[in-house]
């Protein structure tokens, strides 16, 4: 299946590796973006949707199932990679020091990475631990873009409304932009890719 987004097509949308550390990041030169968001936001719903693919990204019932960071080639052009989700109560001190490792590992030593897309609920107000994500990547001063997703759950006379309400709590810096998203009706595909196209290909 091709996939379009701005003037391209991607006949090729894979997993590469699942990687623990850095001895298993793969060895390319492709630019790196990152996506990162709460355990129960629908990071693999957004993979599935942008890549147009059904089963890309696993989705399941339990949410925080990703332990590692997921690789995604898209084309030999682009990488997308899933980082674990955040907020998640049901895991270890252990395992949470070790997403902790595995996160500081990635953002200060892999040269590839050209920004991240951190999603949102749509539904909700942004919890402590988005705020911290937010903060934690603008310290690396990575281009940033936001994803508010399950935006078709949000009632339309509301939407405007709930979307400003996210954008003054995050306290949106220059050039960061708060995208409505739906993977059940493909709102904001397309916005979406362009911004992604436009820091992957700086």
């Amino acid at each position: 299946m091709w996939r379009w987004f701005a003037d391209m097509q991607f006949q090729k949308a894979e997993l590469v590796i699942s990687a623990p550390d850095r001895r298993s990041w793969p060895d390319t030169h492709l630019p790196e973006i990152v996506l990162a968001g709460r355990s129960n936001v629908g990071k693999s719903s957004f993979i599935n949707a942008m890549c147009g693919r059904k089963k890309l990204a696993y989705v399941g019932s339990t949410p925080g199932k990703t332990r590692l960071l997921n690789f995604f080639n898209l084309d030999d052009r682009y990488m997308l990679v899933d980082v674990p989700g955040y907020g998640y109560a049901n895991i270890s001190k252990q395992q949470l020091l070790q997403f902790g490792r595995m996160m500081e590992e990635y953002f200060n030593e892999r040269e590839q990475k050209k920004g991240a897309v951190i999603l949102v609920d749509a539904r909700h107000m942004p919890s402590e631990d988005d705020h911290t994500m937010l903060e934690y990547i603008r310290y690396f001063q990575l281009p940033i873009i936001i994803v508010a997703t399950k935006i078709d759950k949000v009632s339309k006379s509301r939407r405007a409304h709930q979307l400003s309400l996210i954008r003054k709590d995050l306290q949106l810096q220059d050039g960061e932009q708060l995208y409505p998203f739906s993977s059940a009706t493909k709102e904001g595909e397309e916005a979406i890719w362009q911004a992604m196209k436009t820091i992957l290909e700086a």
